[in-house]
């Protein structure tokens, strides 16, 4: 029988915790659309930043946009502050290969280039095919290879599920 998965909820506090008192003070923290949109949203206001929250939509740097295509709800990237020379706080739900990190990168360099990009993730299952390490996690899982952590936002709480892919 499988774990039990921990409280997002919880586990967003540990990450504030974390990244307490080591970023810097005009950090700007950017959530990857759609989890690490949630998490990063809970970070930026348990941190009290106040530069404005950025969010991005990496659909069209994924490297397996010619496969899958649009997201049914294909989102635009904002960053409502200057990027170039600050440092960012690059905000996902879930680490596994490194590729959603990846186009991260390359979207977030269309706004400027920042002095500093640290990663801050939620869950790290493992399973890397890209040299990519979170600077801030909140847990490592283990989850089965044929299964996907998701994290949903159910009426404002986070829950996270592992999930079999179809």
């Amino acid at each position: 029988m499988a774990k039990p998965l921990p409280d997002p909820e919880a586990l967003v506090k540990s990450l504030a915790d974390k990244m307490r008192g080591r970023i810097a003070p005009d950090a700007g923290i950017v959530g990857i659309y759609t989890g690490g949109a949630w998490v990063a949203e809970r970070l930026h206001r348990a941190l009290g930043i106040t530069v404005p929250l950025g969010t991005l939509a990496v659909t069209l740097h994924r490297d397996d946009f010619s496969r899958i295509g649009l997201h049914r709800e294909a989102r635009a990237s904002q960053i409502p502050f200057e990027v170039d020379g600050r440092e960012i706080v690059l905000v996902d739900d879930v680490l596994h290969t490194g590729r959603t990190v990846r186009a991260a990168l390359n979207e977030l360099f269309d706004f400027g280039r920042p002095r500093a990009v640290r990663l801050a993730v939620l869950a790290d299952r493992g399973g890397r095919e890209l040299p990519v390490a979170a600077d801030f996690l909140g847990a490592p899982l283990e989850v089965d290879a044929q299964d996907e952590l998701v994290l949903s936002n159910d009426e404002g709480r986070l829950t996270l599920a592992a999930r079999r892919r179809a």
